[in-house]
């Protein structure tokens, strides 16, 4: 009821102030019509007639009513009749109008995201590969293209790359395997040796604490590092299926990244042919700069986390703290997460490092990854990486966080490169050149798009 009284006060209203202005309009409309039959004075036309037009007896057309009779209806010219769509925008608001418009963008955004979101997950097998295919190809893709420089036709320089790749990367792995199965009975010795140095240190002066829930912990320590000596190792994969999912993908980044670095740029152009002339222009602008963006990135994170790798395993070595080389690699894969993989390994590596030779040596090591956080925030990041990725700390950790939570850890290392390739590529789609002019790309990756010769 009172909806209902309400609108109708309202239409009352404005049945009032239509009444009034066609009142005022009228009283004008006779002062000039009388003013016109006097000799000697010439007015303007009256609203709604024709220029040099007079009604039969002096009337001026579309009188009355501000040209009701003109309109066809009994509401003034410029007030649309209800019901028609002009009416309908006069009564809503600009603001909202602007704001429903960007509403149902972003609902029909937000559903097409979910729905690719949906499928991706689905698809995680062959996605994970692509992605790190991608990563992959922006880390090599100047070695090819120098390799192509150098003379070598476009099908060796890729596979000369790749193969070194493999190489590097089964070296590695088997490293690793090999120091972890050498070094694991001295590991658990130096940490039943630390846990009891602790204990005793616990329970003298000046303490005096009981140390049975240490004992404790110690022994369940001890207990799984014997039970899961494999796993540790990483030489078993539990359940054929990992096994599969683990080997399938790794065939399949390799032979994406085989692909990309021989076809890149063919690919790229096929895939911008289908925008048009002028959106496959600026969709080839954008796709460098966003590019370009991603191989600098890559490279120097690639360094940053090379540089790390070197200097914790030489201080390790100095110290003699066992599986120096799993660290070193666990430091290296880390620094891929901003941030926080750094700080999440460099914990772990501190931890070893106190249960195998004590507090001391795990404070020279706690010392040791400060001075490289502050030589990789204030050195090497502005100068590798800052000159085309230009992040906000905030931005990282907001972009590190949507990343983890969507998609665990392979959504945090591809999060900041991606923030990164947006950046760079949304300025150049707003941007408009003349047509045939070449767009400005700062710095030189070694390639315009994956792929370029």
């Amino acid at each position: 009821m009172t909806g209902r009284s309400g609108r109708g006060i309202g239409l009352r209203a404005r049945q009032l102030l239509t009444a009034a202005r066609e009142g005022i309009r009228s009283a004008e409309e006779r002062r000039d019509a009388e003013e016109r039959q006097r000799p000697g004075v010439r007015l303007p036309p009256a609203r709604g007639a024709v220029p040099g037009a007079t009604a039969p007896g002096g009337a001026v057309p579309g009188g009355a009513v501000n040209g009701a009779a003109a309109s066809g209806g009994p509401y003034p010219l410029d007030e649309p009749a209800p019901g028609s769509p002009g009416a309908a925008a006069g009564i809503v608001p600009r603001w909202l109008q602007v704001t429903g418009g960007w509403a149902w963008r972003l609902l029909f955004i937000g559903i097409a995201l979910y729905l690719a979101y949906r499928v991706a997950g689905r698809l995680a097998v062959v996605v994970i590969p692509c992605g790190a295919a991608l990563l992959l190809t922006a880390l090599l893709q100047p070695l090819t293209a120098r390799l192509h420089r150098a003379g070598l036709p476009m099908l060796a320089a890729a596979w000369c790359t790749l193969l070194g790749t493999v190489i590097v990367l089964a070296g590695t792995i088997t490293l690793v395997t090999i120091r972890v199965q050498a070094e694991y009975k001295g590991l658990v010795t130096q940490i039943r040796h630390t846990s009891h140095l602790i204990e005793t240190w616990l329970a003298g002066a000046p303490l005096h604490l009981k140390t049975g829930s240490l004992q404790h912990l110690s022994n369940k320590l001890l207990t799984y590092l014997g039970q899961h000596k494999s796993v540790v190792a990483g030489t078993v994969l539990t359940g054929g299926q990992i096994i599969f999912e683990v080997l399938g993908g790794i065939v399949l980044m390799l032979f994406v990244t085989f692909f990309l670095l021989k076809d890149g740029e063919k690919i790229w152009a096929w895939l911008s042919r289908g925008f048009g002339p002028e959106g496959s222009r600026r969709a080839h602008r954008a796709g460098r700069a966003a590019w370009q963006a991603v191989v600098y990135y890559v490279r120097g994170t690639v360094l940053v986390a090379a540089i790390h790798a070197i200097v914790i395993g030489t201080t390790l070595t100095i110290m003699g703290v066992p599986l120096v080389a799993p660290l070193a690699v666990l430091v290296f894969l880390a620094a891929f997460i901003p941030l926080v993989g750094i700080l999440l390994a460099g914990a772990l590596v501190i931890l070893v490092t106190l249960a195998t030779k004590g507090w001391i040596a795990a404070v020279i090591v706690l010392c040791v990854f400060v001075a490289e956080d502050q030589l990789e925030s204030h050195l090497l990041q502005p100068l590798v990486v800052g000159r085309i990725v230009r992040l906000h700390p905030l931005a990282i950790i907001l972009v590190l966080a949507v990343g983890g939570v969507v998609a665990g850890i392979p959504g945090a290392v591809v999060a900041v490169p991606i923030a990164a390739a947006i950046t760079r590529a949304a300025p150049e789609l707003r941007r408009r050149y003349p047509v045939g002019a070449p767009a400005p790309v700062r710095g030189d990756s070694g390639s315009a798009t994956p792929g370029a010769r």
